[in-house]
């Protein structure tokens, strides 16, 4: 099963890894939101394509909204260790940015391996073929996050509120209940899989899907960031 999976995800980084970053919105160190995005596998450092989104909020919002892009790996091979390192560096630039600016409403954007780090930061990584747990971010840090937007989260669980999409299984590394999301974030969540994504609803790969949920929700996912953060 996972030789194969690492095929499919090499066949959808391919995509992936022709895409642009936002640019940093120049604003002081506490604009009143702050987006941390976090780009899928084999992207190039920044955003990746997930920063279509970030641009498109940081154009309609009308509060200063600044960003910052988690520094990982991003690699398929080996995937444990990238997205552990993912989940730290998450881990960071979140509790530091939440001490840095305590009235800052903050929001967690991610795209594949960047929807799974940014989960595993406030609801705890790793276990089985993902290797050792890891704790998540404490609670009063988790419950910072006003907005968090995931693209083909390969943790995806079936049945769960913050579902999106016509997705219907689990994804390939299905988020346990010891690391399930909190009672407070979990309306602050929306997780977007589509059928016929092998990553995230563990059914056999159909085309382009788990590259192209930005053409399908992009809009959808903005609009929900913006009603979470009060315009």
């Amino acid at each position: 099963m996972f030789p194969r999976t690492l095929a499919a995800l090499a066949l959808s980084a391919s995509i992936l890894s022709t895409s642009g970053s936002p640019t940093p919105a120049l604003v002081n160190p506490c604009a009143a939101v702050h987006i941390i995005a976090a780009r899928a596998s084999t992207e190039a450092p920044g955003a990746g394509i997930i920063g279509a989104l970030v641009q498109q909020v940081q154009g309609q919002s009308t509060q200063t909204v600044s960003t910052s892009n988690v520094d990982y790996p991003a690699l398929l091979n080996p995937y444990a260790s990238s997205a552990a390192e993912g989940t730290a560096a998450t881990k960071t630039l979140l509790t530091y940015q939440a001490n840095s600016c305590p009235d800052q409403k903050i929001v967690l954007v991610g795209y594949s391996q960047g929807a799974q780090i940014i989960g595993d930061a406030v609801a705890g990584g790793g276990g089985g073929s993902l290797g050792a747990e890891i704790a998540p971010v404490p609670l009063y840090i988790a419950n910072r996050v006003v907005a968090l937007v995931q693209m083909g989260d390969p943790r995806r669980s079936r049945g769960k509120s913050y579902n999106k999409g016509t997705g219907t299984n689990q994804g390939l590394f299905p988020r346990s209940a010891s690391q399930e999301y909190s009672a407070t974030l979990q309306p602050r969540i929306v997780s977007f899989c589509d059928s016929g994504d092998l990553f995230c609803d563990g059914s056999f790969e159909l085309g382009d899907i788990h590259t192209t949920y930005l053409e399908r929700y992009q809009t959808t996912a903005t609009n929900f960031i913006l009603t979470q953060i009060g315009g």
